[in-house]
């Protein structure tokens, strides 16, 4: 029983160091300044067994951890990034250890090349599941953290995971290299149109 509690207690510690946290080192993005972000959850299903949330709860906070993240870039080139919500799963209290859900969504990103007026990306998914801390590994998502705060990690997890692949496009695609004669002005908001739920 003690060994068994102290496997536990290690495995709990190891899954904690692995925390996303908003003011994460930035990555490689090339010339790639945000000139818009734009965030829809009007239309997200909420998977069976989820904590109930409104779709207006998920709304502010990526958009407050998108922002962080996208707008600290200041290359010469503008590019508007589209997220939708597409569903959630808000772990509910189970039985610790036994039964503990992680919490968990599915995205779709586009990326608009604003001066080459094309899409880098449109309705690339990801599904994409909440960190883990040493108390919600022992205890649970559902016991150890509110539905707010449970939102709150997905969303930093969210444009984490969205800055992440667009720093890998970057390095396998050539997303976002400087161009010879750098044009970031004009177009309309592509991607906004492209992901807004029709209807």
């Amino acid at each position: 029983m003690i060994r068994t509690l102290s496997m536990l207690a290690a495995l709990a510690l190891l899954a904690a160091c692995g925390e996303t946290r908003l003011d994460e080192a930035p990555e490689d993005l090339g010339a790639f300044q945000a000139r818009v972000t734009h965030v829809y959850t009007e239309k997200a299903l909420q998977w069976p067994l989820s904590r109930n949330a409104d779709h207006s709860e998920w709304t502010a906070p990526i958009e407050n951890a998108l922002n962080t993240r996208l707008r600290r870039y200041r290359g010469a080139q503008e590019y508007d990034v589209a997220v939708t919500l597409e569903g959630f799963m808000l772990a509910p209290p189970g039985v610790p250890v036994l039964f503990s859900p992680k919490s968990a969504v599915v995205v779709n990103v586009f990326v608009y090349d604003v001066a080459q007026k094309k899409f880098l990306a449109k309705k690339h998914q990801m599904e994409i599941f909440e960190s883990t801390t040493g108390e919600s590994a022992l205890l649970g998502s559902g016991h150890a953290r509110t539905k707010e705060e449970q939102i709150q990690g997905l969303a930093i997890n969210i444009a984490d995971k969205v800055e992440e692949w667009m720093a890998e496009q970057h390095e396998a695609e050539g997303w976002f290299a400087p161009r010879a004669e750098a044009d970031a002005t004009g177009g309309t908001d592509a991607a906004a149109d492209a992901a807004a739920p029709a209807g």
